[in-house]
């Protein structure tokens, strides 16, 4: 089977930025109400790792900030990773920062002053510095993982089951399914199903895909270490890797 690089998923902070880059919603809870953000453009981060919100200058939020003391109105903003195929529980992670949101430079343009920044995946919750936000990018694999992985469940299933093979055979006792759950510049996720619970597992690619053109190579050098391992030739278990 196959043997993991040195550094085989995203740092924390990339995993924030690909969340918050990829997602076309988000919640803001201020001390009185919520407000569900809806559609894509409205949210950026900027070269600082700031979060800045465009939103209609006749939103309630922007009149809540103008009318908050000084300017400057106490929120949480909420991001959920939701993974785009079918699995028994979506939710692959969640991004939350607490600050300030202050008017921005234009009308329509609210700025966050970032006070702190978790990150909550299966594996617990950590926080992001903001220095390590500031430097770290998206993946640049994110706005074409949903069609990458649909294109897996709904065309290639052979392959999904073929890959399963990398996996530690004490995995799949009692597994009901095994379908992909993520894929980033690193590797493939695949989700082992069971009655009461699941495993998430990563396939490390072999160097990462720095863009969507070199996914297939990655995949497909998956693809033969499976075959190998299926023929008995180098079998090296790859443990569970919780999302």
């Amino acid at each position: 089977m196959v043997s993991a690089p040195s550094s085989t998923e995203p740092a924390d902070a990339e995993r924030v930025r690909t969340v918050v880059a990829a997602a076309d919603s988000l919640t803001v809870v201020t001390g009185t109400r919520d407000y569900v953000l809806l559609g894509a453009g409205l949210h950026t981060v900027d070269e600082d790792g700031r979060l800045l919100l465009h939103v209609p200058a006749d939103c309630p939020l922007t009149a809540e900030v103008a009318s908050a003391p000084r300017g400057a109105l106490s929120v949480l903003l909420e991001f959920t990773d939701v993974a785009p195929v079918a699995l028994r529980d979506r939710v692959r992670a969640r991004v939350t920062f607490a600050g300030r949101l202050t008017p921005g430079a234009r009308d329509t343009e609210l700025r966050l002053d970032t006070a702190h920044v978790s990150l909550e995946t299966a594996r617990g919750t950590v926080t992001v510095g903001p220095d390590a936000l500031a430097a770290a990018r998206p993946d640049a694999l994110a706005p074409y993982e949903a069609g990458m992985l649909t294109h897996l469940v709904d065309g290639h299933s052979d392959v999904v089951d073929l890959l399963a093979g990398l996996l530690d055979p004490a995995l799949l006792r009692g597994a009901t399914a095994v379908r992909p759950a993520a894929v980033d510049r690193h590797g493939l996720t695949l989700r082992v199903e069971r009655a009461t619970g699941h495993d998430d597992v990563r396939l490390p690619f072999a160097a990462p895909a720095y863009e969507p053109a070199q996914v297939g190579d990655r995949v497909h050098g998956l693809i033969a270490a499976a075959e190998r391992a299926f023929h008995g030739l180098a079998p090296l278990p790859l443990g569970p890797r919780p999302e």
